[in-house]
């Protein structure tokens, strides 16, 4: 058996990879195009090919040439604002081509699905913590994007018959806590990313987008899960569905926000260092709370993390940067 990880080099998919590779399983094909996933990411030992989800006869080939019999697809554009300001490239990237991708899976025989979905299809929720069952009403393009694949799925699923498992990640930080990948792009938007880089002089300031919301201290509220215990999600998902499990769509998060500001001054503390916060308006499409409830992947999957602290988090992440400035330097 093998199994495809769509967008592999990337920030997330490149964690599922060291999971499985860390667990002793199968043959990994990574597909990634690159735009934010770098080869240097991936071990020696997996197989990379640049390409696109979207190209059915790479697709095709990829699952009959490797007997690929699982999918954890990853591949995807990500920030919300973006996707306020170019719907049209969120559906392509996110809707089109994930539809793209699933035909090939339908019609090559592939039995088990895993989707990398977001938080942000439930939009402003009114309940805090978030249950699965909670009526979905995204508020910004990237959710609907992501809500309409997850349709999809689940419809392709009862027509050809394979299952999946969709995971609804809240906000991803952190990295590899042994050091071997982490959050690489330059521009990325995550929080913790940006003020570890604030806090190391990479950046002159960084910016809170908000400080009116209905929050104890107004600014938004978001629950942080340590990226190597989400990729750890999707591991126990895919023994799940290939021991016979049921489809299922669960949270990914800890169950417990912190405030943007309160991260920020973790960062901080954690780094002995001070830096520039400019405090600006509301971006478009943000929410102004969003909490896991994340009591059901622990009751299905038996999913239980090993990651759940904010310093360490945040110390990953430093560190992180540290080596990749120094990677970026030679």
């Amino acid at each position: 058996m093998a199994v495809l990880v769509t967008g592999g080099a990337g920030y997330i998919g490149s964690h599922m990879v060291l999971a499985l590779i860390d667990a002793g399983q199968e043959e990994i094909i990574v597909l990634d195009d690159l735009s934010t996933g770098f080869d240097w990411a991936l071990p020696p030992e997996v197989k990379l090919v640049v390409g696109d989800v979207a190209d059915q006869a790479l697709v095709t080939e990829l699952i009959l040439q490797h007997r690929v019999d699982a999918i954890a697809h990853f591949a995807a554009k990500i920030v919300v604002p973006d996707s306020v300001a170019d719907p049209l490239g969120y559906y392509l990237a996110n809707t089109v081509k994930t539809r793209a991708l699933i035909e090939t899976a339908a019609r090559t025989g592939v039995k088990h699905v895993i989707f990398s979905s977001t938080a942000a299809v439930y939009g402003e929720p009114e309940i805090v913590p978030v249950p699965e069952d909670l009526v979905a009403a995204p508020i910004n393009p990237y959710g609907r994007s992501k809500l309409m694949s997850e349709w999809m799925i689940a419809d392709a699923a009862k027509a050809h018959g394979f299952s999946y498992v969709i995971l609804r990640y809240f906000n991803v930080a952190g990295a590899d806590p042994r050091g071997r990948t982490g959050q690489s792009t330059p521009n990325a938007t995550h929080l913790i990313k940006v003020a570890t880089q604030a806090a190391l002089g990479q950046r002159s300031h960084l910016e809170v987008f908000g400080t009116d919301y209905p929050t104890p201290d107004g600014s938004c509220l978001r629950d942080y899960i340590q990226v190597s215990d989400l990729a750890e999600a999707h591991r126990v998902a895919l023994d799940h569905l290939r021991s016979g499990g049921d489809s299922l769509t669960l949270n990914c998060g800890y169950g417990r926000g912190y405030s943007v500001l309160e991260v920020i001054e973790v960062v901080k503390r954690i780094s002995g260092r001070d830096f520039e916060v400019r405090l600006s308006p509301r971006r478009p499409g943000d929410p102004a709370r969003i909490v896991a409830g994340a009591d059901r992947i622990r009751a299905e999957l038996g999913w239980s993390p090993k990651h759940d602290d904010l310093d360490g988090i945040v110390a990953q992440a430093l560190a992180w940067e540290e080596a990749l400035g120094r990677r970026n330097r030679t």
